[in-house]
């Protein structure tokens, strides 16, 4: 896979072992994720990306074991249940992490934040990955599994690289090797601005995707400057990234991105 798939649906974990609001045991979240990622692939998707959303508060840039273990086990039965293009994120920028479970698992790609540019995250100062990540993943033997890289984190401030704006920052990300470029709003279900995304994809030949805020309403406008939606909280019974997949909603994000 050289290009992410036009639709990518999340899979939001349950807490996992080892964070604080873990409960089920490790076959339910398991069962959870199987389950989710068939009702994604019946709606529609194209492509699936598991995170480890409800471990909160997320640890600056590592994960552990236990986390690694769940979310590879995870992995693996979302892909043969879905049969879909599948890639892992690991909350939050444990992106080594991220290709250790993807390579395990057989996926095609993974999500990285803190790629390029130092920043101040709510979870603490993110250093940028790229170069140790890259050398890994040429360590590993594992270069089929696509690196797309956040440019500015949501949910963080970027006050120490105001002078570099997103423009620029997708030059710094495309000269360090990355395979494909998200831009999101502020937050989790906040969306980007148009100017944004018109701006970044200005400046690339890279894919763009966009990892925030994309809705039923929305989807159209943003395919219309990027290649492909992560699409999450709209998938959500209330729309909110904390509940469980809605069909009627996913078949909506579908419709509205044919």
């Amino acid at each position: 896979m050289t290009a992410p798939p036009r639709l990518i649906g999340m899979i939001h974990l349950p807490a996992l072992p080892g964070s604080p609001g873990h409960r089920a045991p490790v076959r339910d979240i398991i069962a959870s994720a199987r389950r989710e990622a068939i009702l994604l692939r019946d709606a529609g998707f194209d492509g699936l990306l598991v995170e480890n959303m409800h471990d909160r508060p997320y640890q600056p840039g590592f994960a552990e074991p236990q986390t690694v273990a769940v979310m590879t086990a995870a992995c693996l039965a979302v892909r043969e249940a879905a049969g879909l293009p599948t890639g892992v994120q690991v909350l939050a920028a444990a992106n080594e992490e991220a290709l250790a479970v993807a390579l395990a698992a057989d996926l095609q790609f993974i999500r990285a934040e803190a790629f390029v540019f130092a920043h101040v995250a709510d979870e603490g100062l993110l250093q940028s990955s790229a170069a140790s990540l890259l050398r890994l993943r040429r360590r590993l033997g594992a270069e089929h599994i696509r690196i797309f890289t956040d440019l500015k984190k949501k949910h963080s401030s970027h006050a120490i690289t105001a002078d570099v704006d997103l423009a620029e920052t997708a030059r710094a990300a495309e000269f360090f090797l990355s395979d494909g470029l998200i831009i999101t709003g502020l937050r989790t279900g906040h969306e980007p601005s148009g100017e944004d995304v018109r701006a970044v994809r200005g400046v690339t030949a890279l894919p763009v995707l966009i990892g925030s805020g994309v809705t039923a309403e929305n989807a159209a406008g943003f395919l219309r400057h990027a290649d492909s939606l992560i699409v999450g909280s709209a998938l959500k019974t209330g729309g909110a990234w904390d509940g469980t997949v809605d069909p009627a909603r996913a078949r909506a994000v579908v419709l509205a991105a044919a």
